[in-house]
């Protein structure tokens, strides 16, 4: 288990993370959010052992992290950390020795996971000759070629195209099932819901949601009523009371309510109508709650 506990870390009188919490399970993928600046890449230093909290400890195992552990734990970072003038087989072959594979095994794992990737063609050419989309992918390969039991991914899918992002996911997935602790940052809420069960949304360093994502959705009073007719009167469904707002997309009016006992008066303008194709309430997306909380925190 990952255990994030009680964790401040100032740099003079900045507050980078405040204290904050949480733990991972082998297994689980867990969802840390945040805007720019909310304090995710301090957390992953502390996480990494590169930065010391200044209140509150992390531990891997029961432990603190140290260089004891460091070989079971895999890294992506969201900038480009590759050494350009080396080829990608060079630039993989030298991560799998930081983290202290032999050359068989390193040489067997670099042909499958170039195979898997669609690399092998390019296994000869430079870091620099490469798209961002291959440079990405290369990256990956050399933060899982140890086969981490911890699996750090900043923003995993940068650069890639839906098809490789299917097949980085699948990959993901499969290290989940050999029970692997995985951390999980993006700035694609839709990846989150996709993912994890459980997340910590960050704003300038503290917490401000956290816990399982489904609960978090069930505690959130407002709702979403989507309603598909063409005889819909935007104007009309602003007045009817407990409505927050009201979009228009392609093919149906997406309705926010403050909350559920409100869809009630949607559904009774809703039966007056013709041509009603859809009605339905739902709760709402990561997206908006993250979007409320988020800008309520920065007004506080």
């Amino acid at each position: 288990m990952l255990e994030v506990k009680n964790v401040t870390k100032n740099f003079g009188d900045l507050v980078a993370v405040n204290e904050l919490s949480f733990n991972v399970t082998p297994g689980e993928i867990y969802g840390l959010l945040g805007t720019n600046g909310a304090g995710k890449t301090t957390t992953f230093r502390m996480i990494l052992g590169l930065l010391t909290p200044t209140k509150g400890e992390v531990l891997y195992k029961g432990k603190k992290i140290d260089y004891d552990v460091t070989d079971e734990i895999g890294f992506l970072v969201e900038e480009r950390a590759l050494l350009t003038k080396l080829t990608v087989e060079e630039m993989i072959e030298y991560y799998g020795r930081l983290k202290s594979l032999t050359s068989e095994v390193i040489k067997e794992r670099l042909t499958y996971w170039l195979d898997r990737l669609s690399l092998s063609e390019v296994r000869k050419k430079k870091i620099k000759e490469l798209s961002k989309g291959m440079q990405q992918k290369v990256q990956f390969i050399s933060a899982i070629i140890h086969e981490p039991k911890l699996l750090i991914l900043d923003e995993p899918f940068s650069g890639l195209d839906p098809l490789n992002i299917e097949i980085i996911i699948e990959i993901i997935r499969e290290f989940q099932k050999k029970g692997t602790i995985i951390i999980f940052s993006t700035h694609r809420i839709d990846h989150v819901e996709l993912f994890c069960e459980q997340l910590t949304v960050l704003v300038k360093g503290k917490s401000v949601i956290s816990g399982n994502i489904e609960q978090i959705k069930d505690d959130f009073k407002r709702k979403t009523v989507k309603v598909s007719s063409k005889d819909l009167n935007i104007e009309t469904v602003k007045n009817i009371e407990g409505v927050v707002k009201i979009q228009e997309n392609l093919n149906e009016f997406v309705i926010s309510v403050a909350e559920e006992s409100y869809a009630t008066n949607i559904f009774n303008y809703v039966k007056t109508l013709n041509n009603v194709t859809k009605y339905s309430v739902e709760k709402p997306s990561l997206s908006e709650i993250f979007i409320e909380k988020v800008g309520e925190a920065y007004n506080a």
